[in-house]
């Protein structure tokens, strides 16, 4: 099949533009984020957005050379610290790409940090502990091409919603809702950790082998045990990874004189005079410290993991839908009858108080127009209204999708994307779920206590009122997404 002179053109144009299918070098792609778009036609709004990564997605897709891929640089992180203080963001784009790149290199030739420093200063067990958050020969497997003989599971499975990068912008991450998971922040919605603490392997490889129900994201029935635990290693890398970048990032917003050159870290000192040495050492030594921080957090969620208790033995708890049913019409159902009226009450009560967001009968129709972790750092935080449509112009043109709201949960459903366990409905009551607008339970002594969890969850199970059907995903045409 031959492609049109229009597509042939566009391919040759973009091969080294900066999107995920090319290289494009780390200064020019920095300069882009100083550079302002000369009206809001140049980008459009939310649908000519959806419209243009359409048409871009299927024209690269005709695209057949291919380049050597980088992962991008975080601009959106970098530019709204450009608008919110007036920062020149440039350099310091530049320096924090070349630290990660050199840390974790690229794509297809991923690495994991040596440590050489903290090496030296705290031996080399202390290294070694770090770098066992993830293995190299699993990050082989998950890296590269896809075609390539016995590797590239991550963009063969993965890359297309969640980006080469992990910055959840794959080239079909537009028109999904929710939009795929942007890994670099750090933080992981359903976990058995509290919020605030990085999940364990097994959360994320959990939800790597079944899929998240009423999501894009279904399972894959190809991928074998070791596959899995390839893609989970990749998930963990793309994280720190980012995380790392991103908190370079903050580094040289709060700790620098950048308005005066100050740098993160100066590249051309490695190998020069001995005072240009010292000082690259030192800048050094800082990043591996950074770099370290975000292991050992992922290395201390193995001690973090929620006890979940049994239920105590007067409330009968289903661990499904039909299981629940069953109860409901056996011997125990004025058991469960009475803790679904305790639940009622607890739901609507100024304690608990789940209806000021889920609403009085649980359809998600509370609060709807709130926004995710994800959303509001570049936006909210830095006083940009979500609904702003040309002060996000900037913001859109370096990588950001348009904001969407964060829905509640419609309990109706009887979907959830954490899991239906009374398991997992115990841990997302009691911890929230990290980087939505569900906080973590706040109990009182004889209002609210740990034992009326599960009244919660009996109640929350007799909303359903659909059969559960497994969705491939859904477009946003009105802007609204659900995170819970």
């Amino acid at each position: 099949m031959t492609r049109s002179g229009f597509e042939m053109m566009w391919c040759e144009e973009n091969r080294t533009g900066g999107s995920q299918e090319s290289e494009a070098p780390a200064s020019a792609a920095s300069a882009a984020a100083g550079v302002e778009p000369q009206s809001a036609a140049a980008l459009g709004w939310a649908s000519a957005w959806l419209v243009a990564a359409a048409a871009a997605a299927a024209l690269l897709a005709g695209c057949r050379q291919e380049t050597p891929l980088t992962f991008e640089p975080n601009l959106v992180h970098a530019t709204k610290y450009r608008i919110g203080q007036g920062l020149p963001m440039d350099q310091t784009v530049d320096d924090a790409s070349w630290v990660v790149r050199e840390m974790f290199g690229t794509p297809d030739e991923p690495k994991i940090p040596a440590f050489d420093m903290l090496t030296e200063m705290e031996g080399p067990d202390y290294a070694e502990d770090l770098r066992s958050i993830v293995s190299l020969e699993r990050l082989e497997q998950a890296s590269g091409p896809a075609d390539a003989d016995g590797r590239g599971l991550y963009r063969k499975h993965c890359a297309l919603c969640h980006g080469v990068s992990g910055d959840g912008r794959g080239a079909t991450s537009a028109v999904l809702v929710p939009y795929p998971r942007d890994y670099r922040k750090g933080v992981f919605k359903f976990k058995s950790t509290p919020r605030g603490s990085k999940p364990v392997r097994e959360d994320i490889s959990k939800l790597i082998r079944n899929g998240i129900v009423g999501t894009a994201m279904n399972k894959i029935p190809e991928l074998t045990d070791e596959d899995v635990e390839a893609l989970t290693d990749y998930v963990i890398y793309l994280s720190w990874r980012g995380e790392l970048e991103r908190t370079l990032i903050d580094n040289a917003a709060f700790e620098l004189d950048l308005e005066q050159g100050d740098r993160l870290i100066d590249p051309s000192f490695r190998g020069g005079t001995e005072e240009e040495q010292e000082r690259f050492e030192e800048d050094w030594l800082y990043a591996e410290e950074d770099a370290a921080s975000i292991a050992e957090a992922w290395l201390d969620a193995e001690d973090e993991v929620v006890e979940v208790p049994d239920p105590p033995a007067d409330i009968p708890v289903a661990d499904s839908y039909e299981e629940f049913l069953e109860i409901r019409e056996g011997e125990r159902a004025g058991e469960l009858e009475s803790s679904i009226t305790r639940g009622q009450e607890l739901f609507v009560g100024k304690i608990a108080n789940c209806s000021k967001c889920h609403g009085e009968k649980g359809r998600g129709d509370g609060q709807t127009t709130d926004y995710d972790d994800w959303t509001k750092e570049w936006t909210t935080a830095i006083g940009i209204k979500p609904d702003d449509r040309e002060a996000l112009i900037p913001l859109l043109a370096r990588g950001a999708l348009p904001p969407i709201n964060a829905n509640p949960r419609n309990f109706e459903q009887g979907v959830f994307h954490g899991g239906a366990t009374a398991e997992d409905l115990y841990l997302r009551i009691t911890q929230g779920i990290d980087g939505s607008p569900m906080p973590a339970a706040t109990f009182v002594e004889g209002k609210f206590e740990q034992q009326d969890v599960w009244h919660l969850i009996n109640f929350v199970r007799s909303l359903r009122t659909a059969p559960l059907e497994e969705s491939p995903g859904q477009t946003a045409p009105t802007g609204e997404a659900t995170a819970q």
